[in-house]
């Protein structure tokens, strides 16, 4: 009998990023892969405050990436939008399955949506990106930091801490926490972040017989997107914590990719868009992004 492969996958800890991991295992299982789960801890998970505080970029990903360098595991599975568009030698984005949702969500303890949020309203969120969107949407807001993960976040909000917060519909639904949305936010008020909604599953590059394992698992339009939203942000520099929103994705046959770049308080706001037919996405990114380029993003970034 031909002994089945075993595969280690590195993961933290969270809730959600198991369900992200033990979603992996499941597939592998299906393609008759065993499967090793390897808790790992990062720095984002260990420290409190606010995430730019912690060290920036990477902050969710650098320890499983250094665990995936040192052969201690044989992929890692990330959030796409915590993984930095920064290159780490010797380390490759494999696979990229089926996206979920891209869209950010409202959640509010009256079931209100953005609309009928009063002025001072406290809203809370992470992202510089969420809240320069919609400080631009409604100045009156009073957005405010949060930290922890979708259920700490949830009970800060049954607490009366906060009026209103937003989250990732992606998370709640792997939840299944998608009764506790209010508003699903149009694109039109917030673009999600770069690679939001979708996973992915580094390796080693030199790593044949784990890419060739993986390889069934990835889906060619998400992939082609993100590449598409993942070069647009590498190209103006902006890491994943900037006020940058981008959303790639297909219409029939053609890839469109829109995006916009704010200053920290939503006072500017520049967008550009384009579309191709999918064949190079990276080169349709970098095509975007020049245009904001030419917009005067770089001095927004700078600004914030």
């Amino acid at each position: 009998m031909t002994q089945r492969p075993t595969l280690r996958i590195g993961t933290r800890g969270s809730r959600l990023a198991r369900w992200q991991a033990d979603w992996v295992a499941g597939q592998l299982s299906d393609l008759d892969i065993d499967v090793e789960m390897v808790l790992i801890s990062t720095q984002g998970d260990l420290r409190d405050g606010p995430i730019e505080d912690l060290g920036g970029q990477g902050v969710f990903t650098r320890e499983i990436q250094r665990a995936l360098l040192e052969k201690r595991i044989d992929v890692a599975v990330h959030s796409l939008k915590d993984l930095p568009t920064d290159p780490v030698e010797g380390l490759g984005l494999a696979v990229v399955p089926a996206r979920e949702s891209a869209a950010d969500v409202l959640l509010t303890a009256d079931n209100g949506g953005l609309e009928s949020l009063p002025a001072g309203c406290r809203v809370g969120t992470g992202s510089l990106r969420r809240q320069a969107q919609l400080l631009h949407a409604n100045p009156e807001l009073d957005v405010q930091p949060i930290r922890g993960n979708v259920e700490t976040r949830i009970a800060k909000l049954d607490k009366a801490e906060y009026g209103a917060i937003v989250l990732a519909e992606a998370g709640l639904k792997r939840l299944q926490l998608e009764h506790r949305i209010s508003q699903v936010l149009p694109t039109t008020i917030v673009l999600p972040a770069v690679g939001q909604g979708a996973l992915g599953l580094e390796t080693r590059i030199d790593d044949n017989d784990t890419c060739r394992l993986l390889a069934p698992l990835d889906h060619a339009e998400s992939h082609a997107a993100v590449i598409a939203e993942r070069t647009l942000l590498a190209t103006l520099r902006g890491g994943c914590l900037a006020p940058i929103g981008a959303w790639g994705r297909w219409d029939d046959s053609q890839l469109v990719l829109d995006a916009v770049c704010l200053d920290e308080k939503g006072t500017q706001r520049l967008a550009a868009g384009g579309l191709s037919d999918g064949q190079e996405p990276a080169q349709l990114g970098e095509q975007v992004a020049q245009d904001l380029i030419s917009a005067g993003a770089l001095e927004l970034i700078g600004r914030s």
